[in-house]
């Protein structure tokens, strides 16, 4: 009897937590979102001599009468940044006067900036693309995609329908209020990043290789030969920065590296090793998603894959006509015997290497290896070298007077003060680095060995002797 009323007892249900009770004489308040202030740094030291130094640093004015309008864009499937840039610049060649001609800053995913209000909240356009090539009949086949004959140039086209709604404003006095130190949320740093987007619009708009805030030209008088098949890049970073003395430009060298274009089969030779018996396994992975130019009908391609035969032993069929009687017939042919026989191009050493595909999975379109180059402004990602690592860090070594010298040239050759975005924000840079006050502390005197005082000369603390 026990042990049941002991079930029993287990069973019932535990009773519920008591809700919290508020007492009668506490008042509810709403919180509200905090808001900051730019903390006052203390006085700077006055210990050393007194110098004048030049900072990397152009002083910005700023009058910003308008708000920068944020519009949120939306244009169903956009295959890379390259074509989103591409609708922009389409959207405002064919339909400014409904934008009120405004010009437009991209952040390359999916918002633009443009200064002070537009007509409506929202817009929808149809935008078609154009790409030139030479028309040629299809083959499904792995065969080249030049194969069949070929039709007059035409242009190939694809519809995009664009929709721009409106997002939000980001006042361009906030600045001028946050580096006044009066309190501020972060539309601040949101109109900062404004204008650091439009500083990469108009890198992108001359054609430059973006990464983050660097810029980076196609110039060959900024090339580093690093060896491999690698170049260091020379260009810029440019951003804008508060500081005590109001807005200013932050200007500085900045390196990347990317591949050496020319030839596809020369970059391979130098990057890999020939006598590798996984030398076409590593060329493969390496040349993937890569992008060339072929050499006979100039057109770009991206690498999706190596063939698995040589050159002269991959087979397609190709349809040809018999004769004078005007029937056609289908014959297997290799893609040496087509480029040399049907195209007369000489192909000199690429018969016996796997061939480029630059199709896709269900329709492969192969191209003998000698045919195609790499383009230039391609990153290199993977790790270098200490060879490569100790010539880019000597090769990168400039002194005070030429860097002063390279970053007002590239000032100069930006002409951010022409760019009509910053135009209509009423934003104008400098054109003088920024000076600024600089201290020589007083040299620190050492005690070592038997007491003797060591002062360093040129630099160098000398313990010889001590």
């Amino acid at each position: 009897m026990e042990k049941a009323s002991t079930e029993e007892a287990l069973e019932l249900p535990s009773l519920p937590l008591p809700l919290p009770t508020i007492p009668s004489n506490v008042k509810l308040e709403s919180l509200k979102p905090p808001k900051y202030s730019i903390v006052s740094r203390s006085e700077v030291g006055t210990s050393g001599r007194k110098i004048s130094l030049l900072a990397n640093h152009f002083k910005v004015s700023v009058n910003a009468p308008d708000a920068v309008t944020v519009l949120s864009e939306d244009s169903r499937v956009v295959e890379s940044k390259r074509i989103g840039r591409k609708l922009v610049d389409k959207l405002y060649q064919t339909y400014s006067s409904e934008l009120a001609g405004k010009r437009f800053a991209y952040d390359g995913e999916k918002s633009l900036y443009t200064v002070g209000p537009l007509p409506q909240n929202k817009f929808e356009f149809t935008i078609v693309l154009e790409d030139s090539f030479a028309k040629w009949s299809p083959d499904a086949d792995g065969g080249p995609a030049e194969t069949g004959k070929r039709t007059k140039r035409s242009f190939q086209s694809k519809t995009y329908k664009v929709e721009l709604s409106y997002s939000a404003k980001i006042p361009l006095k906030s600045i001028s209020l946050a580096l006044k130190g009066v309190q501020s949320d972060d539309s601040a740093q949101d109109a900062l990043r404004v204008l650091d987007i439009i500083l990469r619009q108009q890198a992108a708009d001359r054609g430059c290789l973006l990464v983050r805030q660097s810029f980076f030209q196609d110039d060959s008088r900024n090339y580093v030969d690093l060896g491999g098949g690698v170049l260091g890049l020379r260009g810029f970073h440019s951003s804008f920065r508060p500081t005590q003395g109001g807005l200013s430009l932050n200007m500085d060298v900045s390196t990347t590296m990317i591949l050496r274009p020319g030839p596809v089969f020369e970059f391979l030779k130098q990057n890999l090793n020939l006598n590798d018996e996984r030398f076409w396994l590593k060329a493969r992975r390496m040349l993937k998603n890569m992008r060339i130019k072929t050499r006979h009908r100039n057109m770009e391609f991206k690498i999706t894959g190596l063939s698995e035969k040589p050159c002269c032993e991959l087979y397609f069929p190709m349809k040809v006509k018999n004769g004078g009687c005007g029937e056609v017939r289908t014959v297997e042919i290799t893609v040496y015997e087509y480029f040399t026989k049907h195209c007369g191009i000489e192909l000199t050493y690429s018969a016996d290497m796997p061939c480029l595909d630059v199709g896709k999975p269900k329709r492969p379109n192969y191209l003998p290896l000698e045919l195609c180059s790499l383009v230039s402004l391609q990153r290199y990602t993977k790790a270098l070298t200490t060879n490569q690592r100790a010539t880019l860090v000597e090769r990168s070594r400039q002194k005070p007077r030429e860097r002063i010298q390279i970053l007002t040239d590239a000032l100069k050759n930006n002409k951010f003060n022409e760019n009509p975005v910053l135009s209509a924000c009423e934003i104008s840079i400098g054109r003088q680095l920024t000076e600024v006050e600089g201290r020589i502390l007083e040299t620190p005197r050492l005690k070592v060995g038997n007491h003797e005082d060591c002062i360093p000369r040129n630099g160098r603390w000398n313990y010889n002797n001590k």
